[in-house]
């Protein structure tokens, strides 16, 4: 019977999250890349924008793409989830260059850096801590759940000072969520897989998972300090 010795696991973890960080941060070059593209090319975003179901078929499309990862992740070979982790990185881009039209370059980048630096050290928080954060995780995806019932009101009610108050909660939310979802990778990523098709999935889902952190908690903050054109 072979052990794995702690160094040898360690360091199989570590590889496990470089993985899952380049491809999160493949993900994210290709959705602001994406974005920012179509930001500068007029018939497509008013394609995307003008046209209600262009724009809401592309949030389907998205969504579809998420649940297909999330709910058939062990039938899909690992190049066919790589194929729709980028598939879906590039429509989140056409969705989402809608900021560029609405904030400044300049403020989107400010953000952006505030972004990274509060998702960097939540991500090693949840790396390194010894505390199980399974319970403050269950809160937060309950807050969560909240969150979104709330957002959806509010596209009634059209009220910026409750806009507002949604934005600082879902800070909160996606800070915490982000240490909770590394803590989880950690725990969930199989040990002594490595190289397999098995491993590149688990690595799919947890670029997955914390690129829909970064994202939303970079959406939130574009909202509290975001300065408008």
């Amino acid at each position: 019977m072979n052990l794995i010795s702690e160094e040898d696991r360690q360091a199989e973890t570590n590889r496990f999250f470089q993985k899952v960080f380049v491809w999160m941060s493949f993900a994210l070059f290709i959705s602001g890349l994406t974005a920012f593209g179509t930001a500068l090319t007029p018939p497509i975003y008013e394609l995307i924008f003008s046209n209600q179901i262009f724009f809401y078929g592309l949030l389907l499309i998205e969504l579809a793409l998420v649940f297909g990862l999330a709910f058939f992740i062990k039938s899909l070979s690992a190049t066919m989830a790589k194929l729709m982790f980028v598939v879906y990185s590039f429509f989140t881009g056409l969705t989402l260059s809608v900021i560029f039209l609405i904030y400044t370059i300049e403020s989107i980048g400010m953000v952006f850096f505030i972004t990274a630096g509060m998702f960097g050290s939540m991500a090693a928080y949840g790396f390194f801590t010894k505390r199980d954060l399974t319970g403050i995780g269950q809160i937060l995806i309950m807050g969560l759940i909240g969150l979104i019932l709330a957002s959806i009101v509010n596209i009634f009610l059209q009220n910026s000072a409750f806009d507002l108050i949604l934005s600082v909660i879902g800070v909160i939310i996606f800070t915490g969520l982000t240490a909770y979802d590394v803590q989880k990778i950690k725990k969930k990523n199989i040990i002594g897989n490595e190289g397999t098709d098995e491993d590149s999935k688990e690595a799919i889902m947890g670029a997955l998972h914390l690129y829909l952190d970064f994202v939303n908690l970079f959406l939130n903050l574009l909202r509290l300090f975001g300065r408008r054109r």
